[in-house]
């Protein structure tokens, strides 16, 4: 369990270079579902056929993480970089990144900036925004540094992964490697007489792409998306900001982004309650004022496909490190299937 969850967070999977995060998932469903194919996009499709009339099921948790993305080499060899996905400015300073070079080996590097020493009174209160930073591979100049990456080479960060106490971890790109280890899980588990699809969706992070197309070409009868969710139970944050906290189990998902994501439909939402409470499983509500998940993407597919989301609580999501509970992990595979198994 916990070794799947560490290989998960530390193999890199920037939005659009998600292939790793894919090839775990189909070998360690590769005895489990019935077929495995993966699409155009890159997304990976692992059908556990059921009975002929019964419910098709759709999970999606994307596989994508932020990173960056090599823009431009200077003269003296230092990179200039874009973001993917949602970044904020103030996290990337000094962080240790990897470049993932599409012409040899990975290649280490720390992102820069003018150093404080130097800085003005008025701008060392100030965020030093991504444009002003550049990543220093060590190279001796732009010749130099075009020996090793090129324009367009996908950038992650470098962290590492911890068990914390009381059945906590600490990993890169929890975001969504969690939901990626809930859907496996739940498909080895899941006994029913639905037709469930384990779909591990791409750039999610960057538009929800990988949701729509896979939505589309399956048409199910309903669907659920497992990601993650901000905890609300660290300093600098009030409990009507984020209610949702760690150790009390997934946060069901009733409305994101003020409804402009997600609004679970009804019939959704009572299945999802139902097996929680006849299964004596922690849960959560939550009404979300901020981002949304490729629920919203797939709901709107076709003539609309019932959907809901369901989340582990994190905490710094959208960092290069995260924090989140083993047990609200469990808690979320055990109402999903149970969910599902209800059908």
């Amino acid at each position: 369990m916990m070794e799947l969850m560490k290989e998960l967070s530390l193999t890199p999977g920037v939005s659009g270079s998600e292939e790793k995060i894919a090839n775990i998932i189909k070998r360690e469903l590769k005895d489990v579902a019935d077929s495995i194919e993966e699409d155009s996009m890159g997304n990976v499709i692992a059908t556990k056929k059921g009975e002929k009339k019964a419910p098709t099921v759709m999970l999606a948790s994307h596989m994508d993480e932020i990173g960056l993305m090599v823009r431009y080499i200077d003269e003296k060899g230092y990179v200039k970089f874009s973001t993917i996905g949602g970044i904020n400015d103030q996290m990337l300073m000094n962080q240790s990144v990897i470049i993932h070079s599409s012409i040899g080996e990975d290649v280490p590097g720390v992102i820069g900036s003018k150093p404080p020493h130097v800085t003005k009174p008025e701008e060392r209160n100030k965020v030093v925004k991504a444009d002003d930073m550049f990543i220093d591979i060590g190279a001796k100049d732009q010749e130099d540094a075009e020996k090793m990456i090129r324009i367009g080479d996908k950038i992650s960060f470098r962290a590492w992964f911890e068990e914390y106490p009381n059945d906590l971890i600490m990993g890169k790109a929890l975001d969504n490697r969690v939901g990626c280890y809930v859907m496996m899980e739940v498909l080895k588990r899941v006994n029913t007489r639905a037709t469930v699809y384990g779909v591990g969706t791409v750039q999610e992070e960057v538009g929800l792409k990988g949701a729509k197309t896979s939505a589309f070409k399956l048409n199910p009868d309903m669907a659920i998306a497992l990601d993650v969710t901000l905890s609300g139970d660290h300093p600098g944050i009030k409990p009507e900001e984020a209610p949702v906290v760690m150790g009390k189990g997934p946060a069901i998902i009733l409305a994101d982004a003020s409804g402009r994501g997600i609004l679970t439909q009804q019939s959704i939402k009572d299945l999802l309650i139902k097996a929680g409470d006849e299964n004596e499983i922690d849960y959560q509500l939550e009404v979300s004022d901020g981002g949304t998940t490729d629920g919203t993407a797939i709901h709107l597919t076709r003539e609309g496909i019932p959907t809901g989301v369901l989340s582990v609580p994190t905490r710094y999501i959208h960092t290069t490190v995260s924090v989140c509970s083993m047990k609200d992990v469990e808690s979320t595979i055990q109402l999903i299937t149970e969910a599902i198994n209800s059908l």
